[in-house]
């Protein structure tokens, strides 16, 4: 019974990694601009890893009888270090003016450093439509 349920936790753990690996990738390739792809690649690809190691750590444990510390501690060290990772890389982009979506709408860190919030013609444009939208609902 025990074998049963250990096997289904390492399997649950391989397919969730695998899946948040996928899914990362995807996001890679098919997220319009950079900081979209940041968020994809840090936050899928953090719980991917982190299910696969936690899956190998398991069946090591489980079927060889070895406990590996490192495998934890490199489970620990990705969680801390992907996000901040990520997140210095969209700082740096956009410091280096590097242009979101057309389609964003706010951009709060411009709004942060400037102290005033910076209009797009596309952000005015959206505005725009949805006062009309909410005064017709009204």
């Amino acid at each position: 019974m025990i074998e049963i349920i250990i096997v289904s936790l390492i399997t649950f753990f391989l397919i969730g990694g695998a899946f948040f690996t996928i899914v990362a990738a995807i996001g890679v390739i098919r997220l319009p601009d950079t900081y979209t792809r940041l968020h994809a690649a840090s936050k899928s690809s953090t719980l991917g890893v982190a299910m696969t190691l936690l899956g190998v750590f398991v069946y090591f444990g489980y079927y060889h009888a070895e406990i590996d510390t490192q495998l934890l501690l490199a489970v620990a060290f990705i969680f801390i270090s992907a996000p901040v990772a990520a997140h210095l890389i969209a700082r740096s982009a956009f410091h280096s003016d590097v242009e979101p979506y057309r389609l964003t709408i706010l951009n709060e860190l411009k709004r942060d450093e400037t102290g005033s919030e910076v209009e797009t013609e596309e952000t005015a444009r959206l505005k725009i439509e949805r006062s009309k939208n909410k005064e017709l609902d009204d």
